[in-house]
């Protein structure tokens, strides 16, 4: 089992009113087979030893689902594998003596909370601006009694596997949470269920958005590039045409 010598230039901030720099610490002996917060673990507990103040990260389940554990690693959220979260990322995939630079995802609208840690509550409140469908709540209803053809509910599966974990945002040069958003629209746009408020839903949460002060899309594909879901832009496409059916119709 091989181990590796690395060095971490840590992002280190107090608070979201500090200014923060970065940190530079010496991890010797990480287990290559240890996933990327497992070394941060390892890191924290020699810091406390010597009285020092733990790296703040954000991780939650450590499964790829929560989508609280990101980071930007050498320069790309999540680090250099494609699809795969920071908690799934493991450091067999860097080299012994390398540097790593850490740091968080940084936006106005997802502000660091402290060190790694970012504010993602913006998320919460556009899906509550209107991701959501007037259903009666009870037992759940008989399976057949409304049909949905096999390539609808594999399309809103696909965009309900968005975990919010704000690596679009963080890619993207204008910081947009456009494919956010329209994951969250489009997994209720393409079922029956989410049609009653369809076109009033992309109208809500896509004013959420702007209010929030997160950017526009400029086509950049970035964001698609480091989702670790695999979301496509095509799910932008979808929001934009009934956004602009729904100023059509309104």
């Amino acid at each position: 089992m091989s181990k590796l010598d690395l060095t971490l230039k840590v992002w280190r901030q107090k608070d979201a009113n500090s200014p923060g720099k970065f940190e530079i610490y010496l991890a010797r002996g990480i287990d290559e087979d240890a996933s990327f917060l497992e070394m941060l673990d390892v890191i924290n507990e020699e810091l406390t030893q010597k009285g020092q103040d733990p790296i703040a990260f954000d991780h939650d389940c450590r499964e790829g689902i929560c989508g609280t554990c990101g980071a930007v690693v050498n320069g790309r959220a999540h680090g250099p594998l494609k699809t795969t979260t920071l908690c799934q990322l493991h450091m067999r995939h860097f080299k012994n003596n390398d540097t790593i630079v850490i740091e968080p995802f940084r936006s106005r609208a997802i502000p660091v909370v402290r060190d790694l840690v970012i504010d993602r509550s913006a998320f919460d409140r556009v899906i509550a601006a209107g991701g959501y469908i007037s259903v009666r709540t009870g037992s759940a209803p008989e399976a057949n009694s409304m049909l949905v053809p096999k390539q609808d509910s594999e399309k809103g599966f696909d965009s309900a596997q968005c975990i919010g974990c704000a690596a679009c945002v963080a890619a993207c040069p204008n910081a947009s949470a456009m494919l956010f958003v329209s994951a969250k629209i489009s997994h209720l746009a393409v079922l029956p269920q989410g049609q009653p408020e369809r076109l009033k839903r992309v109208v809500k949460m896509v004013h959420a958005m702007d209010k929030e002060g997160f950017g526009n899309c400029s086509n950049e594909y970035e964001c698609e590039a480091a989702c670790p879901k695999g979301i496509k832009v095509a799910n932008i496409n979808l929001m934009n045409r009934d956004f602009f059916k729904a100023n059509l119709t309104t």
